[in-house]
């Protein structure tokens, strides 16, 4: 699978912190041989998070996009309606079960606000900012993405 990776993170986008997160996941991806083909760092800001989401997805370059950071309860914390803005589908599955999984050892995953959602052949997933709770969502969901994007490029749900 093709992954593009985009960290949401106002400090980061300014440099006064590093992308632990972004990090973390690639290299998760990585070790599951899923090809990270693009990573980039945007600011909390909901209309640059929806065009540069449009823009990868209408390119078909990725099968996912991974989104981390953004899905809390901030008040710049936009990115789960970013993604609702770009999304023709969504797919409550994989956001109700990363909250399943990291809620049974951290309560406050039930506050996550991550969705996941389709735009042509791309399947979005937004994970939490922090560098665990991201491989944590990404872990409780990696299973099911290569089928979702099988099933995305026409297979059977057989």
């Amino acid at each position: 699978m093709r992954i593009a990776i985009i960290t949401v993170s106002d400090s980061v986008s300014r440099g006064t912190r590093e992308d632990i997160s972004g990090a973390a996941l690639r290299k998760r991806c990585e070790a599951l041989s899923w090809q990270v083909a693009a990573s980039e760092i945007l600011a909390d800001e909901q209309n640059t998070i929806r065009d540069r989401l449009i823009k990868i997805c209408d390119s078909g370059d990725v099968d996912v996009i991974l989104t981390t950071g953004g899905t809390g309860l901030g008040p710049r914390d936009v990115t789960p309606e970013a993604t609702t803005a770009v999304a023709t589908r969504i797919v409550p599955g994989l956001g109700e079960r990363m909250r399943e999984v990291g809620g049974r050892g951290f309560k406050r995953a039930y506050l996550s606000r991550a969705i996941a959602g389709v735009r042509a052949s791309t399947l979005i997933v937004n994970l939490p900012g922090s560098p665990k709770g991201a491989v944590e969502s990404l872990d409780a969901v990696s299973d099911l993405l290569p089928h979702a994007v099988e099933v995305l490029r026409g297979a059977r749900h057989d």
